[in-house]
């Protein structure tokens, strides 16, 4: 414990000089202004900024990233309040009371109430970030290929049933990034696969140009193709949270911080997740449920701690067992691979000083978002009235340029264009794209594990069931399976309710 204390004081000092200070506060205010702006996202953010970023040393990289990260999940609660446009999916439970409370003349207290949920989520789940992390890693330490075959999997089923409302949609999409992972040499003999003599496509599909493509260039095609009508932005008075307002829901501030780190360990589930959950559990919860969704402040609280917890949560898993917990969380665990840096269990051994290095920018961050949030708050609502005919092609020269700079190929763009082209028309038809980054981030993962533990057993399958472990994780995922299916589900149910009432009776 002392020792991590040690790790963390020397990981605060490391941050706290000159030039780390300005990039959190500049990579904090761009993600707030990604935020802010409706259409864009966190995986957006963190994947355009891992293509400029990548000639910067590792930590001032992740710094960055991190820092973007935080932001745009914060800032996304402006549009939400102001606007009733929520800037991230993470910010749509927040439109159902900021909303309200900007149309009664509280604007300005909504913002507060948002940046004070936030900034206590994010804390929260720091902590936690801080002490599960090495606790998961030494119980990772006792994993082999058969177990990391099964969470790789859990991931993928885990997206795919949770986004969007229909289970098949999220496998197809789950299973089309397992297979994008596959083209290109095998991890262990360096066979081709699915290359058909093509020299670029034998060195396999990059994984950020393909990221860029899912989330930056697809964003553009689909924002552009969707009419927009200039929303009236509220005037905003005293931003400052009330002590009363703090005090009175901190029990709604500490479920909603469980809940939020919760749900961001769950491969695949996300921030958006998160906030609906905590939303749902606090209108149980509350006294006055019938407030929520006219301008509850304790509805509000809610949905903003559990999303910010979400992010520290969902960095846990990625680094202590190289499994994300979300998009955006997915495309930093591949900046944190292209930067030197390898995830998982080994990394409490090889590299320890590193997630403490993590937690030390999620406080410099969580520090950006309170300066920003109370303090800089009537010039971020510019951003609202910039144009998207204006955004858009920013972006997309972004898109194109970070895609091109990793490696200098022109064939990075081509798959840039290619994969975001696919994926806005796949979107169009109600096919979510976040399955598709797990099962493209998972998928060098579970092909070796699945391959090695074959290895390993002689091609005996057994050892992937009978194990502990593993044999727990088959049956969650198969579990998993099972209640995506709506008519199992239903039976399991019912089966359920009439084991209870026999017991009753």
């Amino acid at each position: 414990m002392f020792e991590g204390l040690a790790l963390l004081g020397q990981s605060m000092l490391t941050f706290a000089e000159p030039r780390a200070l300005v990039y959190t506060f500049g990579a904090t205010l761009l993600g707030i202004l990604i935020g802010c702006m409706p259409g864009l996202s966190a995986t957006l953010a963190i994947s355009l900024l891992t293509t400029l970023t990548i000639r910067l040393p590792a930590g001032d990289a992740i710094l960055i990233l991190i820092c973007a990260y935080v932001g745009t999940i914060y800032g996304g609660s402006r549009s939400a309040i102001l606007l009733n446009i929520p800037g991230t999916a993470a910010n749509a439970a927040a439109c159902l009371d900021g909303y309200q409370l900007a149309k009664r003349g509280e604007a300005g207290r909504a913002m507060g109430i948002a940046t004070t949920g936030s900034v206590a989520g994010s804390l929260f789940g720091i902590v936690c970030l801080a002490i599960l992390t090495p606790a998961l890693g030494e119980v990772a330490l006792t994993f082999q290929s058969y177990e990391f075959f099964w969470l790789a999997l859990f991931g993928v089923m885990m997206s795919g049933s949770i986004t969007g409302s229909d289970p098949l949609k999220g496998w197809i999409m789950g299973i089309l990034g397992l297979f994008v992972a596959l083209i290109g040499q095998d991890g262990i003999h360096a066979h081709e696969r699915f290359a058909y003599g093509d020299p670029n496509l034998a060195g396999g599909l990059s994984l950020i140009p393909t990221l860029v493509g899912a989330f930056g260039f697809a964003e553009v095609l689909t924002v552009m193709g969707e009419r927009f009508k200039q929303a009236r932005v509220y005037a905003v008075d005293s931003i400052l949270p009330r002590i009363s307002d703090v005090l009175k829901y901190w029990k709604t501030v500490l479920r909603s911080g469980v809940i939020g780190v919760y749900i961001g360990i769950l491969p695949g589930v996300g921030e958006d997740m998160a906030a609906w959950s905590s939303y749902a559990a606090a209108k149980r919860a509350s006294k006055n449920p019938e407030e929520f969704g006219h301008g509850s402040v304790e509805g509000l609280i809610a949905a903003e701690t559990g999303d910010n917890a979400s992010i520290p949560g969902g960095i846990i898993p990625a680094l202590a067992l190289a499994i994300p917990g979300s998009a955006p969380a997915a495309v930093l665990l591949a900046a944190m691979m292209i930067h030197g840096v390898k995830p998982g269990p080994m990394l409490m051994i090889e590299n320890p000083s590193f997630v403490y290095d993590v937690v030390a920018m999620n406080v410099y961050a969580t520090l950006g978002i309170l300066f920003f949030g109370l303090f800089l708050v009537r010039p971020l609502l510019k951003i609202l009235t910039v144009p998207r005919s204006i955004i858009m092609p920013i972006i997309f020269v972004l898109c194109v340029v970070g895609s091109f700079s990793i490696a200098q190929r022109l064939f990075d763009v081509w798959t840039m264009l290619g994969v975001g082209v696919a994926v806005f028309f796949l979107r169009r038809y109600g096919y979510h794209p976040a399955p598709f980054v797990l099962g493209l981030v998972l998928g060098d993962l579970m092909d070796k594990s699945l391959r090695r533990g074959l290895v390993i057993s002689d091609g005996d399958l057994t050892p992937f069931f009978t194990r502990p472990i593993s044999a727990v994780l088959a049956v969650i995922v198969i579990f998993t399976l099972v209640m995506s299916i709506p008519a199992a589900n239903i039976a399991i149910r019912r089966a359920v309710a009439s084991i209870f009432r026999r017991r009753a009776a």
